[in-house]
């Protein structure tokens, strides 16, 4: 007997649908949602992974996500203790400045990338304990993200670090930078996905970076993470700490209510359903956030995240409002039951949240008149804005010089973004930057000597921008691509094996002089004589050759002639000339004395100038131990009339102060008197101000280098015994160091003098715009004169001008701000790139503090002392640390240390209540 088995379409459809369903979830299950997780050092297999025993996600290995780079694992003494497979191994970069892991994402797509370092002493040369800073940089994409601080942090411990940002393009790019101060390294790398309309304030201009993240109420493990987040974000738990009366936790297992249209960050439910309240004799809750001891909160820009779900009854009688730092933030926020209210700051960041003295912020919730109950909260999210304000290369050009890279086999140190930031810029390479908010474009490319073997890349030729190409002296073979050359004004293919016809398109264009081509020492050449074959392309040239060609000689004669005349003195080389000029007699002073040998060997034959000034040059130096210098080396001609030159270096050889630069030690040779200071990476003040729009100060970076400068003349005027008057205060001897900290430098004209407040009968000195008027009546300089200088200075960093204007005629700046302000308001002096951003009674303090300083009469303008206690009144009195921390990174403290699958340490966090 046959049977037969049949099924309607309908029912068809419904398998169809479920054989569906269990594919999708098994690819999330798989792909983890496009999860990209990482293990950097570990040396798998090519292709192969494991899964992490705690979380169940895949980890690959790094090898075809960065170049370079060397894999290690942690000292063994560590390794039985590692809470997981990717704390056992890293990749450490001790070569180069930047190098880059590029990671897979979507132009505009939304991501979480989690980085983890885990020392663990795998150098075995107890970086993190010795004493010495241990600092590398971090950057997402083409943006500064922060600094990572090991410095006397426990070997066996991990630090993590959390940013949301927007991918900019289809590679998202992590790099870490070498700041001098350790080798950077990384454990593991950990992309995330997030939803399109989660996170609505993140931008191709600002990601945020992590500071904490926390849930309420009971938690069954101290961090909370993936699969309970489909995000993987980590949730720390507050009942780890405070689980006693007053407060009380509160949990339901009724869903939460989700309206998709204002649930734009996806908290978990099983976080929701749980929440932390108090009795309710008492009216408000404080939460205190403490973030970590080594960060510089100076000027840090915070977004709180407020997560509410009313879970306590149907009916509840709960209303409260949110307060931080004594601002209403949120007024009236009176919950429904289930459903879920996540709130947070629209349109701004908060600045100047931190109580004063400490590294500490806090969050009020308080119960308004005629609510029954005390405020709730289910979590809480806490972030710090990261600027993405530079530029990513025209995604073409990067397409187009990887595909170059990829075809000659390339070895360079190519990673990263080819054009930014600026000091990173790919070896070779010549960008251009002059299209305000555009893309950078590659315009030059200059591989000349490279050891290129093969035929040309299609890719030059296909870039758009690209003006000059240089691949002479290479071993290039084949025929030149035929391809219309839009922009290309240089073509230099001299010195190599290249063959065959010349492209009509190409020889056009050198015909009318609209490309110049260069193809000597190529067998093309050998077929004919061309005019790109010789490097006389017309008469013109060979008439200049004729005149330039005499001209080289007699020139060689005269320099032949000076050597002759150098030679004679002694043939003992330079060294020795120099030698016997050194000063038998050294200072008695505790700082080091360099001969003239070691400036040279120090700055490379004195190669690279920093600044220059009436005093002589100023060159970058490099010491033994790798600390870098500025060598400021006197004029020759003012060598016999620098007799104050020892004596100044006795004085500054005293003087020590945080907003001083260190002097390091000094030359003393009877052909060469020079000073080495400590080297300031950002440049001076005045560069920063009217260097362009490549980085712009906001209003509290102002005020805090003010109240740096302000602090060192202080002390010069009122701790130095004698006391020291600088005599030259201007903002291009306001030094900055990698943090934005003011450094006074320049003492080349400061003088010692024993009562700060009288006269002292010298020479004039200063700089025009920036001296003293009474000086010109009384011929008497005394501490108020760096008073007045620093009015100027203060009134610069105002508004963003130079002390003497052209307006159209010649104006001093305080004349200009009084015009300014008589026919409009004070905010018509206020530089314009700070948009506006700026605190209007802030303003109006730092203005009047500034003329007070630039008063005619001395009497008139008030002490540094009195210049330090007003500028601190603009600011919160927030101590500087001399480095920044990772965010998300507590303090190193035996309160703070918790283990857990990632050994991290967590901040000192509180919750304080009352009646």
């Amino acid at each position: 007997m046959a049977s037969s088995f049949s099924c309607s379409e309908r029912t068809k459809l419904t398998w169809m649908l479920a054989l569906l369903l269990i594919l999708v979830m098994m690819l999330r299950v798989d792909g983890q949602s496009g999860f990209l997780s990482v293990d950097c050092g570990w040396t798998g297999s090519a292709g192969s992974t494991y899964n992490d025993s705690a979380t169940g996600l895949p980890y690959d290995s790094d090898g075809k996500f960065m170049e370079g780079g060397l894999s290690s694992k942690i000292s063994a003494e560590f390794i039985a203790d590692a809470g997981n497979e990717q704390q056992k191994t890293l990749r450490s970069f001790p070569d180069g400045k930047r190098n880059c892991y590029t990671l897979p994402s979507a132009i505009g797509k939304k991501f979480l990338l989690r980085a983890m370092f885990s020392y663990g002493n795998y150098d075995g040369l107890n970086r993190s304990m010795d004493g010495s800073p241990f600092i590398f940089g971090l950057h997402i994409g083409v943006n500064f993200w922060e600094t990572v601080n090991l410095t006397n942090l426990d070997p066996s411990l991990t630090l993590w670090k959390e940013v949301l940002t927007m991918a900019p393009a289809n590679l998202l790019s992590f790099c870490l930078i070498n700041l001098g101060s350790g080798t950077p390294f990384v454990s593991s790398l950990e992309l995330r996905p997030l939803g399109d309309a989660m996170y609505p304030f993140l931008s191709t201009y600002v990601s945020v970076s992590y500071l904490r993240r926390f849930r309420f109420g009971d938690a069954a493990e101290y961090i909370t993470r993936y699969p309970v987040d489909n995000y993987d974000r980590f949730w720390a738990g507050w009942s780890f700490s405070f689980n006693t009366y007053p407060w009380i936790s509160l949990n339901t297992s009724k869903p939460v209510n989700r309206l998709n249209s204002i649930d734009v960050f996806q908290v978990p439910e099983v976080i929701l359903q749980k929440a932390t309240t108090l009795d309710t004799n008492y009216s408000f809750m404080e939460v205190s956030v403490e973030v970590g001891s080594n960060l510089d909160i100076r000027g840090m820009e915070l977004l709180p995240i407020f997560h509410f779900t009313e879970i306590a009854g149907d009916i509840p009688n709960r209303t409260f409002n949110v307060y931080s730092a004594d601002e209403l933030l949120f007024q009236d926020v009176s919950l429904s039951p289930m459903r879920v209210e996540s709130m947070y700051p629209t349109n701004r960041f908060l600045t100047n949240r931190f109580l004063s003295g400490s590294n500490t912020t806090s969050f009020m919730l308080r119960k308004v008149p005629g609510s029954k109950l005390p405020p709730l909260i289910n979590a809480l999210e806490v972030y710090s804005i990261v600027r993405t304000d530079n530029l990513t290369t025209s995604s073409e050009d990067v397409n187009y010089m990887k595909e170059v890279k990829k075809h000659y086999n390339l070895g360079r140190n190519w990673n990263g973004d080819p054009c930014s930031p600026r000091e990173y810029t790919w070896e070779g390479l010549t960008c251009d930057y002059s299209n305000g908010n555009q893309n950078p474009r590659i315009v030059r490319v200059n591989m000349s000597t490279s050891k290129l073997r093969g035929v040309l890349a299609i890719s030059f030729f296909m870039m758009a921008s690209l003006e000059n190409l240089d691949l002479s002296h290479n071993n290039l073979t084949g025929t030149i691509p035929n391809y219309e050359l839009k922009s290309l004004k240089v073509l230099n293919l001299s010195y190599n094996q290249l063959d065959g016809p010349i492209p009509n398109s190409i020889v056009q264009r050198f015909q009318a002089g609209l490309l110049d081509l260069r193809l000597e020492g190529n067998p093309i050449c050998s077929k004919g004589k061309y005019m790109y074959c010789s490097n006389t392309k017309n008469s013109k040239h060979v008439m200049l050759t004729a005149v330039i060609v005499p001209v080289v000689l007699v020139s060689l004669l005269v320099v032949l002639g000076v050597l002759w005349k150098v030679c004679q003195k002694g043939n003992s080389g330079d060294h020795e000339d120099y030698d016997i000029y050194e000063e038998e007699t050294p200072l008695h002073i505790d700082i080091r004395r360099f001969t003239y040998v070691e400036l040279k060997f120090i700055t490379k034959d004195f190669q690279s100038i920093i600044g220059k000034g009436g005093f002589g040059t100023v060159y970058h130096g490099i010491l033994e131990n790798g600390d870098e210098v500025a060598v400021k080396v006197l004029m020759e001609t003012s060598i016999a009339e620098s007799t104050d030159f020892l004596p100044e270096v006795q004085t500054l050889s005293k003087v020590h102060h945080k907003n001083l630069v260190t002097l390091a030690g000094y030359c003393q040779n009877k052909k060469c008197l020079a000073l080495v200071y400590d080297f300031m990476p950002r440049g001076n003040l005045q560069q920063i101000l009217r260097g362009g729009d490549d980085y712009t100060l906001n209003w509290e970076q102002r005020l805090y280098i003010a109240l740096d400068a302000a602090q060192g003349l202080e002390y010069l005027h009122e701790s130095c015994t004698p006391s020291v008057v600088h005599r030259d205060v201007k903002t291009p001897n306001i030094l900055l160091d990698k943090n934005l900290v003011g450094i006074i430098s320049d003492f080349g004209l400061s003088r010692a003098f024993n009562d700060a407040h009288t006269h002292i009968s010298t020479v004039a000195a200063g700089t025009l715009g920036y001296l003293d008027p009474e000086y010109h009546a009384t011929f008497q300089l005394t501490v108020k004169t760096d008073v007045y200088s620093f009015g100027i200075v203060l009134l610069e960093i105002i508004t963003g001008q130079p002390p003497v204007l052209v307006n159209p005629q010649t104006i001093h700046l305080p004349n200009w701000i009084r015009q300014k302000i008589a026919t409009g308001s004070i905010h018509d002096v206020v530089d314009k790139r700070l948009l506006d951003q700026y605190d209007a009674s802030s303003l109006q303090s730092v203005v009047d503090l500034a003329m007070m300083c630039v008063e005619n009469a001395t009497i008139d303008r008030p002490t540094m002392i009195e210049v330090v206690s007003r500028l601190k009144a603009c600011l919160p009195e927030v101590p500087r640390l001399l480095q920044p921390t990772i965010s998300g990174v507590p303090p190193i403290s035996s309160e703070g240390d918790f283990q857990f699958d990632y050994t991290g340490r967590m901040s000192n966090t509180s919750l304080l209540s009352g009646r």
